[in-house]
């Protein structure tokens, strides 16, 4: 029985160091098998144009630039990356003619070095990146009130920006300036990256080609289309006077809160028919900080009766959407209603406010469930259609309304 035993041991042992010759690659030509199968090429990207234009629109430079990042199965390694790129002409058309194109490589490490740069000093690039926007928006500017706001802007902003410079250690500014070096010692990326950012001549259709070959010889390709979209105007965000009623808050510095929602005509949008319609105004003197209101200390007062009303006109851009929110409280001894509408600029009444036609969006909030003094946010959204303005109209019945805190957006 022990004999019987040791002989099985024995086989087992010798199974055992046979196929280890097998798998050991110092033990060259004993039952190595050729791997036929070659690599499964793949890739991802993201595109990262950027664009930059004046602001009446008119382009000062667009980069049509996208990160690819290729990558092959887990269980073979590609040794080499090959990447081509040709044009489509007339695509999705039964005719499409693939042409050469010239495009430029660029090295990935590009990406990593300007967002290391960006972490060390976000306080300055985040000032540089408002001065910019602002002396963008100044040529086109025509009302000299808000002419000289933006310049004052500009030059409180550059002041805030050499305090940000000064802020930095000696060691972040050195750091800084070896990143930057580093940049611009980068070498030119080339098709034989793994990853690698293409910058492309302009809009169009593509196809990107990635060939990868494996340590065994072994070469699998892959393609796909990508259609880069021509870099568009970033739409503005309309700007709204006074959004939440807080004295001094115009351009000039001056304003009581109520200024920018004085209706054109008392009589005119007066839902009682006459009278003043002007807003009043609720102040929360209490000295705690933060008070009690969505925004500053100071915010719209409708009172019990519907005779009060808050008009404002803006700009928007055609074909664009928005979202427009906005905070109400309520007293809560009777039944109440508050209606924020968008009306067509050619809206020249409260009876025409009324008209189904000259309503592009309303909401109707009321009291019901409310509690006395407590604010709630409200969004209304809307389309500016072929207007190139858009009035805010509210009016309240019943129990006394408060208003406050207007932003808007851009609808994504």
């Amino acid at each position: 029985m022990k004999r019987y035993l040791f002989n099985l041991k024995s086989m087992f042992l010798g199974t055992f160091v046979l196929l280890s010759s097998c798998l050991n690659d110092d033990l060259p030509d004993v039952g190595d098998l050729v791997d036929l199968t070659g690599p499964t090429p793949s890739f991802n990207f993201n595109e990262i144009t950027s664009s930059q234009f004046t602001c009446d629109e008119v382009l000062i430079f667009a980069d049509y630039e996208v990160f690819f990042e290729a990558g092959t199965n887990l269980s073979v390694n590609g040794t080499q990356y090959e990447w081509e790129i040709t044009e489509i002409i007339n695509p999705n058309t039964g005719q499409e003619q693939e042409v050469p194109v010239a495009v430029d490589y660029i090295n990935s490490e590009r990406t990593r070095l300007i967002a290391s740069i960006e972490a060390l000093k976000p306080d300055v690039i985040a000032i540089e990146e408002d001065i910019e926007e602002l002396e963008l928006k100044l040529p086109c500017e025509t009302d000299q009130v808000k002419i000289d706001a933006i310049l004052a802007e500009i030059s409180a902003l550059e002041i805030a920006l050499e305090v940000a410079k000064d802020a930095l250690t000696d060691d972040t500014q050195q750091s800084i300036s070896d990143l930057e070096s580093q940049i611009s010692n980068l070498p030119a990326g080339t098709i034989n990256d793994q990853n690698v950012i293409v910058a492309f001549p302009g809009p169009g259709t593509y196809k990107v080609a990635l060939t990868v070959t494996d340590n065994n010889g072994w070469s699998n390709a892959i393609d796909e289309s990508l259609t880069i979209v021509e870099a568009v105007p970033t739409i503005p965000v309309p700007e709204i006077a006074e959004p939440s009623f807080e004295d001094n808050s115009l351009p000039d510095g001056t304003g009581d809160g109520r200024d920018s929602w004085r209706v054109p005509s008392n009589s005119a949008w007066s839902p009682l028919g006459g009278g003043t319609t002007v807003i009043q105004i609720n102040t929360d003197t209490n000295p705690v900080d933060p008070p009690n209101l969505p925004d500053g200390r100071q915010a719209a007062k409708f009172p019990a009766g519907g005779a009060r009303v808050a008009y404002q006109e803006i700009e928007v851009t055609p074909g664009a959407e928005y979202v427009l929110t906005y905070h109400s409280a309520f007293e809560v001894t009777q039944f109440a209603e508050l209606k924020v509408s968008i009306l067509k600029p050619s809206t020249s009444s409260y009876t025409e406010s009324l008209l189904e036609e000259n309503i592009i969006a309303s909401r109707t909030d009321n009291n019901i469930d409310r509690v006395d003094n407590i604010w709630r946010q409200h969004a209304l959204s809307f389309e500016a259609g072929e207007n190139e303005s858009v009035i805010i109209y509210v009016t309240n019945s019943g129990d006394e309304s408060r208003l406050d805190f207007f932003e808007i957006l851009v609808k994504q």
